[in-house]
């Protein structure tokens, strides 16, 4: 489904209640393309620059060998990617279905001649089966229609013993934590996003998109569900954000 930007801007305050998944991929595809100019700094902005060493950690489970193969899918501008290159890997592939954000990424690539910027969907990935050691993915899985489809492809395109890591935003139900980072994602977030990319209902989006995402434990279970092993996870940041990984095979 095709819509202009300007007739999401006219949908109720609820971002989240798309009628179709066709309608919610278009919604998302435009406001990443929206705000790629601004998505980076935004980040380091929103989290207090903690989103750097939380790609570190994802980095860390994904447990790349020297010369290894690894995809960031749902790349956005790729920090995930370049946060693998001191593990010295062969090829780093990022994708993503934002043309924008792949631009943004390759803009960023300078003499990193290992990372391979593409444009692709992450629900129908234009890979071979086994070819990659581990597969990443940051902050993403809230966006795409189908979750289970997601993990299964990240799952089919890694060899058997390598590592699928997810990391994302998490519901928080914390009784003393919880009511003050709603308040700080569910005001503070869309305003200062506003100012800062010019799109405050991306960054409306955000909040209620999490409010609705699975728990921890839910996703966990997804992965498991998918044929991965040994799936684990760790919360950060005060329970907000989860780093999961598990093994193909």
């Amino acid at each position: 489904m095709n819509r202009s930007i300007e007739s999401f801007k006219s949908m109720s305050k609820s971002l989240v209640n798309f009628q179709t998944p066709s309608e919610k991929a278009s919604y998302v595809r435009n406001m990443f393309d929206q705000i790629s100019g601004r998505y980076d700094l935004m980040n380091r902005v929103m989290t207090g620059g903690q989103d750097v060493r939380w790609r570190r950690l994802a980095i860390e489970k994904a447990q790349l060998p020297v010369d290894g193969k690894l995809l960031d899918i749902a790349c956005g501008t790729g920090d995930l990617a370049f946060s693998a290159l001191p593990k010295q890997p062969e090829l780093v592939a990022a994708a993503d279905f934002s043309l924008n954000m792949v631009r943004i990424g390759k803009e960023k690539l300078r003499d990193h001649e290992t990372i391979r910027f593409l444009g692709a969907d992450g629900l129908a990935m234009p890979f071979r089966t086994g070819s990659f050691d581990a597969v990443v993915t940051g902050f993403s899985m809230r966006n795409v229609i189908d979750v289970g489809t997601f993990i299964a492809e990240m799952a089919r395109v890694v060899r058997p013993g390598g590592k699928v890591v997810i990391l994302e935003i998490t519901p928080v139900n914390n009784r003393l934590f919880g009511p003050l980072f709603r308040f700080y994602f569910h005001k503070v977030v869309p305003f200062v996003g506003g100012l800062l990319s010019g799109n405050r209902d991306a960054y409306t989006y955000l909040p209620q998109s999490v409010d609705i995402f699975l728990t921890a434990d839910q996703l966990k279970e997804k992965m498991a569900q998918t044929g991965l092993r040994d799936v684990h996870y760790r919360k950060l940041n005060f329970g907000t954000v989860a780093l999961h990984w598990g093994t193909v095979g």
